[in-house]
């Protein structure tokens, strides 16, 4: 079929570059307008936080999401002069339409608002400035705005500037790599075409989906920077093969040895990208937007370096020709004719001489690396680690310092008594009184506010509302505690009636939610990962083993990134250099992400290697042959593709961002610990300790698979 598709793109190879000079044009554009459909929403539907959400928004006009807190610090301010303030403040609720003031407190010398609205995250975003100015033409241009919607409407802007300082480097980087690899020639700018191509299409799809489901505001940064990496690593391993068929057969058409190519490396970047969309999808078990959006931007990735790799990477290699491939001068690392000479084949015969002794020593520097992995928390969200120097920053700042950062996202209870007028019920407010005496004796809790006004009871006395604020923030350990023991003691020892619906919401409890949710389907994903991965690399490899050994290896290498975060992120090191933040926990959404595209793009390279070395034993090699031939031809350029997406992942480490740093450095670790250590020492060590099983693959399961069988005989 590759070669019918290869023939096919290379007889209308005018009209492929004509399609895709349209679908790049169409995907800029389209991307350009992405930003305006995003959102940082951690909705968990169904969840008890969202049924809160739900009640509090049609029976009080509010959206968790959707509350802005204005900050505003004063000094020796007398009663009557902080009511002054409050009235301000309360004046320019008019400028967003369903807003107003659900709470307000002076505490710490600071003055807090805050202001509910009826809309959703992205919607409330838009009125963030239209607040601002409000204040500032009441005299209280001082006052901070912070909450959901300003931080949304704050870090936008930021966001795209770290992209296109991100885009810079990755760019920079992978053209001096290229050079480095390649040599001087044109073929350095047909990965650059690939990437680009790819990138764009994606952006449009993304686009398109965006205007039907939750698209998440990192979803520009993660595609393009990992996009950007993974298109240059698919378009460079074709390209290798390509150069090394036309040294091979100098005297063959130029079409051919396209087709020679397409047929072999062509064939690895397919399955590679199936793997990698194949783990990404697994995201969807998660019945969470937020973590959905992110799968389901992430697989269009891969999927589209396919389509590219099928259509536009034969074009350009066919147009290039022996000439622009081929380096003049400087020849590059990869374009040596002696492989077997060279570094990695050194490498590779020093490992086969002494198996036993490369595996036990490579494994425990490997484990020991991945054992911080054992100190490793979570949080829904790093909420304080976002640039200093934007307002929302600098009023979380204030709050913190001041009173504490439960103010900003408080907790709250909605409650549905099943009947109107029974909120006046004796043995009603008795209850509440009980619940807001017991939550003010908890050691976490700052204040509480409740009453029979409008702000916490509907006009038909059937839904009340309660507000609790806890001393930290939405992710600390000390909150957590306290939205648990809110659902599962004070609430149901409080006395209320059974026909009573009590929902425990606010950012903190759907932080747990979401903890929760993602944690419960965690164990699903994974199995499901390594199930599909192993019939994936069953049938591409042709044995039993070498993908149970090839999902070993890559869980190693999840392992060690986990662990590079905690080191980082929780204990500090490196994190000056690195210029990242300090936190205790690591942002939940993180972890589930990383793990699904680390285990995807580190089969990339496993399956590139083990097919050459899978080659090389068709062709008669000895077990040993076949492993020093395979790490010889395909060391470099693994190690070249990963640096190269280690250098796009830098445009992520590089940013303002926790959850984006974290993920960063989590898949630049994960990478180059599989690309040298996992993949140089212990992927061939292994092989040859587990001699002629490598290549085991039975007559019966061949059969189902419909793969030539590989029976165990040992040719050496």
């Amino acid at each position: 079929m590759l070669e019918k598709l290869t023939r096919s793109a290379l007889r209308h190879r005018f009209t492929i570059l004509f399609i895709w000079l349209l679908v790049i044009s169409a995907g800029i554009f389209a991307g350009g307008k992405l930003n305006d459909h995003l959102t940082t929403s951690l909705t968990v539907p169904g969840s008890e936080s969202a049924k809160a959400s739900q009640i509090l928004g049609e029976q009080f006009g509010e959206n968790i999401e959707g509350s802005f807190t204005v900050i505003y610090k004063f000094t020796n301010a007398t009663k009557a002069e902080l009511e002054q303030l409050n009235q301000k403040v309360s004046t320019t609720v008019t400028a967003i339409p369903t807003a107003k003031v659900a709470a307000h407190r002076a505490l710490g010398g600071v003055l807090y608002v805050n202001i509910s609205t009826g809309y959703d995250l992205l919607k409330a975003a838009s009125y963030t400035d239209t607040l601002r100015a409000a204040l500032a033409r009441v005299g209280l241009g001082k006052a901070l705005v912070s909450g959901p919607p300003a931080i949304e409407r704050d870090v936008t802007p930021i966001l795209k500037s770290d992209l296109r300082q991100g885009q810079g480097v990755a760019i920079v980087v992978a053209l001096l790599l290229l050079i480095l690899m390649l040599g001087a020639c044109w073929a350095i700018y047909i990965p650059l075409v690939f990437a680009v191509a790819s990138v764009s299409l994606a952006l449009g799809l993304i686009s398109l989906l965006a205007q039907k489901f939750l698209m998440v505001l990192y979803i520009p940064n993660i595609v393009e920077l990992i996009g950007l990496g993974l298109a240059i690593d698919y378009s460079l391993l074709i390209l290798h093969r390509f150069r090394r068929e036309l040294m091979d057969a100098p005297g063959d058409d130029i079409n051919d040895v396209v087709i020679r190519t397409m047929k072999t490396a062509g064939r690895t970047v397919v399955i590679s990208g199936l793997s990698v969309s194949i783990a990404l999808a697994t995201l969807f078990l998660v019945p969470v937007p937020f973590v959905r959006s992110l799968g389901m931007a992430a697989i269009v990735v891969p999927l589209v370096c396919i389509v590219t790799a099928l259509t536009l990477q034969p074009v350009l290699l066919s147009v290039c020709g022996r000439k622009g491939t081929l380096p003049h001068g400087f020849k590059g690392l990869i374009g040596r004719t002696d492989v077997m000479n060279g570094m990695w084949a050194r490498i590779a015969r020093f490992v086969v001489a002494r198996p036993r002794s490369v595996f036990s020593s490579t494994l425990a520097v490997l484990l020991a690396l991945a054992s911080s992995v054992l100190f490793l928390q979570v949080t829904p969200s790093s909420l304080t680690a976002i640039p200093e120097n934007l307002q929302s920053a600098k009023a979380l700042t204030m709050v913190t310092d001041r009173v504490g950062t439960g103010v900003i996202t408080p907790i709250e209870i909605a409650i549905d008594l099943g009947a109107p007028e029974l909120s006046a019920d004796p043995d009603i407010a008795l209850a509440k009184m009980t619940l807001i005496a017991q939550i003010q004796k908890n050691p976490h809790t700052f204040l509480v506010a409740a009453g029979q006004e409008p702000t916490f009871t509907d006009p038909t006395g059937r839904y009340m509302r309660i507000i609790v604020v806890a001393n930290d923030g939405l992710g600390d350990a000390s909150t957590k505690d306290l939205v648990q023991k809110l659902r599962s003691n004070l609430i149901p020892e409080a006395g209320f009636p059974e026909s009573a619906k009590i929902y425990v919401g606010g950012a903190p409890a759907q932080g747990v939610d979401l903890v929760h949710t993602i944690f419960t389907t965690f164990p699903w994903i994974i199995v499901l990962i390594l199930i599909f991965t192993f019939l994936i690399l069953m049938r591409a490899m042709r044995s039993v083993i070498l993908p149970l050994k090839a999902i070993a290896l890559d869980l190693i290498s999840i392992a060690t990134a986990l662990s590079a975060l905690v080191l980082v992120f929780k204990f500090g090191f490196a994190s000056s250099l690195l210029g990242t933040y300090r936190l205790d926990q690591i942002e939940v959404w993180v972890v589930i992400f990383l793990f699904a595209v680390l285990f995807g793009l580190s089969m990339d390279y496993e399956v590139f290697l083990v097919s050459r070395m899978r080659e090389a034993r068709d062709n008669g090699a000895s077990n040993a042959q076949a492993i020093v031939e395979g790490l010889a031809h395909t060391g470099t350029v693994v190690s070249a593709a990963a640096v190269i997406l280690v250098g796009a992942l830098s445009g992520l480490v590089n940013g303002h961002f926790a959850g984006l740093q974290q993920l960063g450095i989590g898949l630049a670790v994960g990478i180059l610990i599989d690309a040298t250590l996992i993949r140089g020492l212990l992927l061939p060590s292994s092989m040859v300790l587990l001699g002629r099983w490598n290549w085991w693959l039975p007559q019966g399961i061949a059969r189902v698979l419909k793969t030539k069988a590989s029976p165990l005989n040992d040719q050496e």
